[in-house]
This record gives structure tokens, sequence and C-alpha cells, in this order.
């Protein structure tokens, strides 16, 4: 593989150069992405031990929250490339093969006695873990069970060693547990539990089932949310159909595998792709020829350069607001709660999709993070201070790297100040007002039905 030179990027996978775009002289070459690295940053294959900022404050300060948003982790395609052999990847969980965990095994075990939970509606007819000796669609892989394991492990000996977050008898309303209706978000939820709380009794566990990817609960309806989304759609069309090179991929590909190029595109072959590549198995070969790397580098390539745009055109942004503020308002009245001293759901674990975190971040102005990698975590710490006692701070980290200076509402508050976190009234404010200023609104439901100007 030919790899291209990029910016330095640090350990914990930002960037340190702003991602915002500058438009290059036309003499130039605008800077080189590599699409090889950053497909490998997105398969985030469990190698190394992590670090990570989560848990870091002043000794004087007590942590007295955490909320978790997942993304699962490593999964089968959603999509098959048509007229090809599906990659073949097998679902069962064989501690033995790589990549393992020390836990997996008792894991398997701990699921197979998981009828006690509290589990709503469809989740409890969900298997708890994967088990195909071919990979369903869609189906958490053990690669994904174990990205998991790792994240629950390790904040584990930050949050329940270091910081005593729950106590050894915890009692299940100090946990929130809320997963999409799909077998790879909660057999991902449940791979985290077990490490964050090893072998944790079964009736205590509580699991709500959200109907929606964006967590929008009983706060759904707003036509404008969807109006900004179709918007991007478009934006997103019209970036694909000026890619020539792009164009000839296709048509290159759909020769291969004997389908109209239309079909190839419709069949979103970058999904499909990317299994093939984070799982080192060849790509799909046909009486034609082969698929190869040069066509997966130029369609991940335009996938990064559709992410930049993103960013810049705003109308995501505007669709992200929207389509978070429910979640985030959920998350602020249950940290004011907390603050106020309640001691219920200290520990909140949401478990969902690329299309949950993606706006969450962008919402929140996060914009030098990369799109939500498998088994990616965005984690929201809350801190009391305790010198103060009334005065509470939070803390953002996203795949263990602190983003609370990145975010729109908090990065002038640390020129000003010593602590190395956000007063909560700042987050509250946001969420509760700061979010509607940019849809001239003073409410969700407002923004949500005034028409673009």
């Amino acid at each position: 593989v030919h790899l291209i030179p990029v910016n330095p990027v640090r350990e914990d996978g930002l960037n340190p150069k702003s991602r915002k775009r500058i438009m290059p002289d036309l003499l130039t070459e605008p800077p080189a992405i590599d699409p090889v690295y950053e497909a490998q940053v997105y398969c985030n294959i469990p190698s190394i031990a992590e670090r990570s900022m989560e848990g870091h404050a002043p000794h004087y300060f007590k942590l007295v929250s955490v909320h978790v948003l997942i993304r699962h982790g490593d999964r089968y395609p959603l999509y098959a490339i048509p007229k090809t052999k599906r990659p073949d990847i097998d679902c069962m969980l064989v501690p033995s093969r790589k990549p393992s965990h020390p836990q997996l095994e008792a894991f398997i075990k701990h699921m197979s006695k998981g009828s006690a939970a509290q589990m709503d509606g469809s989740l409890s007819s969900l298997p708890r873990f994967p088990s195909h000796s071919l990979c369903e669609m869609g189906e958490l892989t053990q690669t994904g069970v174990v990205q998991h394991l790792r994240n629950g492990q390790l904040l584990r000996e930050i949050y329940i060693n270091k910081h005593k977050l729950l106590p050894a008898d915890w009692a299940a309303k100090q946990l929130y547990l809320e997963t999409t209706g799909k077998s790879r978000t909660l057999q991902s939820a449940l791979a985290l539990l077990y490490t964050f709380l090893p072998d944790f009794d079964w009736k205590k566990i509580n699991l709500r089932h959200q109907w929606s990817t964006i967590f929008c609960s009983g706060s759904c309806d707003c036509p404008m949310r969807n109006h900004y989304l179709e918007e991007e759609q478009r934006r997103q069309y019209s970036l694909r159909v000026k890619n020539n090179d792009l164009e000839k991929i296709y048509v290159d590909m759909a020769k291969i595998v004997g389908i109209p190029t239309r079909q190839l595109r419709a069949s979103n072959p970058i999904d499909s792709l990317l299994c093939y590549f984070c799982h080192n198995v060849s790509f799909p070969c046909t009486k034609t020829g082969c698929i190869d790397m040069e066509h997966f580098k130029v369609i991940k390539r335009h996938q990064l350069e559709d992410e930049r745009e993103r960013q810049e055109k705003k109308l995501y942004f505007l669709y992200a607001l929207l389509a978070t503020h429910p979640l985030l308002n959920q998350t602020v009245n249950r940290l004011q709660r907390i603050a106020e001293g309640k001691k219920e759901e200290v520990f909140v674990l949401y478990s969902a999709h690329d299309v949950t975190l993606s706006p969450v971040l962008s919402a929140l102005g996060i914009t030098e993070a990369r799109f939500p990698r498998f088994a990616a975590r965005l984690v929201f710490e809350l801190w009391q201070d305790g010198k103060r006692p009334k005065e509470h701070f939070i803390r953002l980290l996203y795949n263990g790297a602190d983003v609370t200076f990145q975010t729109s509402f908090c990065k002038d508050h640390y020129k000003r100040s010593s602590k190395p976190m956000c007063p909560l009234e700042k987050f509250v404010s946001f969420v509760k007002r700061d979010m509607f200023l940019i849809f001239n609104s003073t409410s969700y439901y407002d923004a949500c039905h005034r028409r673009a100007l």
C-alpha cells in the first residue's frame, strides 16, 4: 500500500491543526488526506492499551455523575455489493481467536443467565451476544464485543476503582441504561456494562428501548429538522455528482460485478468494503476482475471530503441542533437534579449509532472531532467543587481526549479560568436557550415549526 504523508495526528486521534478547509491556491496541490490511515482509525482494531483523559480533575473535586454515549462496536455490513460473495466473517465468540479479551469467556457465560433483566419491549427478544458462524447483516462481530469490553474495563478503572462513583452494593436506580432496538447496540451496551460492573446482578439491570436513532423520545415532531436533513442530503448528492474520479471508479466497479452503475451506488459499497478492510479480507473478485485498494481509496477519500464540506456548509449543523436537543435536554435535566443532591441515575449509558453521535458532536461545536469510529465514546462528567460544594462543573471527553474547550459554549471560558472544566450553568444555558438563537427562536417547539428564512 502506498501511504500518503499527512499532518501529524496526536495520540488522542485529533488533528493538531484545525480541520477548517482553506481554499488552496490553484497552482498548489490541496493537502493530501490519507484514506487508508483514516480507515484504520475508523476500524479501531483493539491492539495497544489506550491512554485516556477521563477522570482527571484537581484533587479537591468530587466526581458525582457520568453520562456515556457510545456507538456500537465493529459490525458486519448493512449492505451487500450485488453479485459478489459476502465477506466471510465468523460471528461466533471464540475466546482463543484474536482479537480477544481476558473476560470474553466469562462474558459469554454471564450473558446466558440474562433472562432476569428488565428489558423494554422488543429488547428481551434480542440475542445478548452474537452467535452465527457466518455473520448476519449488521451483526456485531467478536471485534465489536472486544472493543466494548475494553471500553467498560477502562471506565471501571477510572470511575469505580479510582473515583468510587458507584458503591459495591449499587442499586438499580443508580443506573440509567438505554439502547436502540438493534442487537448490535444492545450487545455493545451489555459488553461495556459487563466489564464496568463485572458479574453484575441481572435483577438490577433495567434496559430501556429507544425507538429513534436520535433518541428524541417523546419530542420527535420537528418539521424543520427534516427540512435541514433534506437540504443536507441534496448537498451530499451534488458533491458526489461533481466528483469525476468517484464516477469513474463506480463505473469500473459496476463493470467488474456486472450491474448498472446506479445499482452499485445504491448498494453503498463503502460500508461493505470497510468490512473487508477492517477484517483484512481480500476485496471481492468476479470473472471480469477484482475490486482493489485503488477503488477503496477513491471512495473513502470522497467520504472524507464530504465530511469536511459538511462542517463548512452549516446545513448539517442546523439539522444537528434540532436533532439532538431532546437528548441533550434530558442530559442537562438529569445533571441538574444530581447537582441538587439526587443520588439516582448517576451512571448513564446510551448505546447508539454513528447517526446519533455525529450530530451530537456537531451540535456541541466539536468540529475537529473525527466521524465516530466503531465503539466511539462521548463522556459527560459532572464534578462538584469540594471548596464550594454548590458549584458544579462538566468535562466532555471524546474517545478519551478532553474536548471540553472545543465546545461552542465553553471555548472562551478556559482563557479566564484556572479550572480544567466548564461551569454546569454554561451547558444548561446552551441547551435551554442558546441552541435556538440561530433559528431566531426561544424554544425547541418554535425552532422546529418556524419556516427557514
